[in-house]
């Protein structure tokens, strides 16, 4: 579950980077963030963000009751991970050529995320989970 945590913390420093990035670069006489397009990259951000933490807090509360399932723990790493990935994307979008520079970070916070959507189990892998909670079927052996 900390996995699903940690992926939403990334994708939180990338949102706040490139808001930070977009407040202060100046495009055609005005600041990247005055832009509809980058507000609405932002807009999807945060939303993606919020969501995901009060889905995870939902789960960690569920834990500690001792009432959480697998496929619960699924979801929230499946969604938290891709979500957290997009918004990485996002951010490295916004900041244009600098966004694969490391001195913004938002490179190496999307590294590390196509990295844990690897080894904590595909998002597929987690869909597939998710399905046979669904279906009562197992689609895998």
């Amino acid at each position: 579950m900390g996995i699903a945590f940690g992926a939403l913390g990334a994708a939180e420093d990338c949102f706040h980077r490139s808001r930070e990035y977009a407040l202060q670069r100046i495009q055609f006489g005005k600041p990247l963030a005055q832009t509809q397009l980058i507000q609405l990259k932002f807009a999807d951000m945060i939303t993606e963000i919020t969501l995901g933490l009060q889905a995870c807090l939902r789960v960690a509360r569920l834990k500690d009751e001792g009432l959480v399932t697998p496929e619960q723990i699924s979801l929230i790493k499946r969604n938290s991970c891709g979500k957290a990935l997009d918004i990485a994307r996002k951010a490295r979008d916004i900041l244009g050529g600098n966004g694969i520079v490391d001195e913004y970070h938002v490179i190496r916070h999307m590294i590390n995320l196509e990295t844990v959507n690897t080894y904590e189990g595909t998002h597929d892998i987690h869909a597939l989970i998710l399905g046979r909670a669904v279906t009562g079927l197992q689609a895998f052996q």
